[in-house]
């Protein structure tokens, strides 16, 4: 969960990375122009956290979301606008993973080693 002012949300971090179609970049760039435009709103809002443009083509963009549905939304939107391919990764927060490893870790707590088997007769 994230924190927005004095109240919480449930949280879904995804990177995307989007690799355009192999338009000559003269002939995009009024869409180009129009993404940022697009893209501010977001920002603002948090949803997107943060967005680069890629060195050659495409872009990277963190956004935080409390749905897929609301993911799934935003990459129309973009995709209407560049169309492009869509590379999407889920995330955990650090926080989140530090949590999921310290209950991982006392779950196994053999050290990492297999526990030995028990032997004896059959």
């Amino acid at each position: 969960m994230r924190k927005l002012d004095r109240f919480f949300y449930p949280s879904m971090l995804f990177l995307i990375i989007t690799t355009p179609r192999r338009d000559p970049p003269s002939s995009v760039t009024s869409r180009r122009q129009k993404y940022w435009v697009w893209m501010a709103p977001l920002l603002k809002s948090r949803q997107a956290l943060w967005v680069y443009a890629r060195v050659g083509r495409g872009g990277v963009a963190l956004f935080d979301v409390d749905s897929t549905r609301t993911l799934h939304r935003l990459i129309n939107e973009w995709a209407e606008i560049i169309p492009a391919h869509f590379d999407i990764y889920p995330l955990l927060d650090p926080d989140e993973a530090q949590v999921y490893l310290k209950a991982h870790a006392r779950k196994h707590s053999s050290g990492g080693r297999a526990k030995p088997q028990a032997r004896g007769r059959k």
